[in-house]
């Protein structure tokens, strides 16, 4: 496996240096949020209930007004871009802000995070707490010493860490902590259902192998959907709304399924994953 491993990152590493910043699809338009779907527990789809996803000064912003929030009752929220993915980068930068919602639960303070792999929100009950998925956890710092962010949790998953298969609902990353309102850039290499390794501000702090279907800490979903334990081969993207406001100001997405004949107009040397049948060629000029 380590071999595999090896020889899927190599593509990454040696060819990272030209990859253009032009061929990062922005997600995040900075004016509105088309090309995302809401999901809020206990409301149906696209209900954006209180505003919590918002956009202002250029920023996707998550907040609670005390209107709408008098108290958070685990209205846990998720915003999920349009479209799947299998083999990628996505980075986010985010920051922290404010205080939390009225009554949000403790472990929630200063919490949200990046969903990968995930169900899609059309096929999430309407009570249902967080989507099936692969969640890279996003904490900020509470002034108290250590409280690394980037971790991994598994809301209806499981995973391969360190060679085995390993159940528990969250593994800390070895990342720094991030104290105060300072943006931070977490980014994550999704390959298919083979690896998934997360970086925060361009160092390694985690990785592990095939995310699966499988593991516990969800409620309110589809029992058919939890019937048997598959790997994760795609799914979707989300972010986080777990009772603390949080900014984005960038949300991309790096492609890395594409051409890789290296004759076509389209090919990319980073692809690590191929699908010719997207190759591009010039025609070549009659005589």
């Amino acid at each position: 496996m380590k071999k595999v491993l090896a020889f899927l990152l190599f593509p990454l590493l040696t060819f990272a240096q030209e990859v253009d910043k032009k061929e990062w699809k922005q997600l995040f338009n900075g004016k509105n949020l088309d090309g995302w779907k809401v999901k809020i527990r206990n409301y149906d789809l696209n209900n954006n209930y209180g505003n919590t996803f918002r956009v202002e000064d250029g920023l996707m912003k998550v907040r609670y007004d005390a209107s709408a929030y008098p108290a958070f009752n685990e209205r846990f929220g998720h915003i999920f871009y349009k479209d799947k993915f299998s083999y990628y980068k996505i980075a986010v930068e985010y920051r922290f802000v404010g205080d939390q919602a009225i009554e949000g639960p403790g472990w929630a303070t200063r919490n949200s995070g990046i969903m990968v792999h995930g169900q899609t929100p059309e096929s999430m009950g309407k009570d249902q707490d967080f989507p099936i998925s692969i969640e890279v956890q996003l904490l900020g710092g509470l002034g108290k010493g250590n409280r690394t962010t980037c971790n991994v949790c598994t809301p209806g998953t499981n995973i391969v860490y360190q060679n085995k298969l390993d159940k528990r609902h969250c593994i800390n990353s070895t990342s720094k902590t991030y104290d105060g309102d300072q943006w931070v850039r977490a980014e994550v290499t999704v390959l298919g259902d083979s690896a998934i390794i997360h970086y925060v501000n361009g160092e390694k702090v985690l990785e592990y192998l095939k995310p699966q279907i499988g593991g516990g800490n969800v409620s309110g979903h589809d029992e058919k959907l939890m019937s048997e334990v598959k790997l994760l081969k795609e799914g979707s993207i989300s972010l986080q709304s777990e009772s603390h406001p949080v900014d984005f100001r960038k949300v991309e997405l790096l492609n890395l399924c594409g051409c890789t004949n290296p004759k076509a107009s389209n090919y990319k040397s980073y692809y690590v994953k191929s699908d010719n049948t997207t190759c591009v060629y010039k025609k070549k000029k009659k005589k």
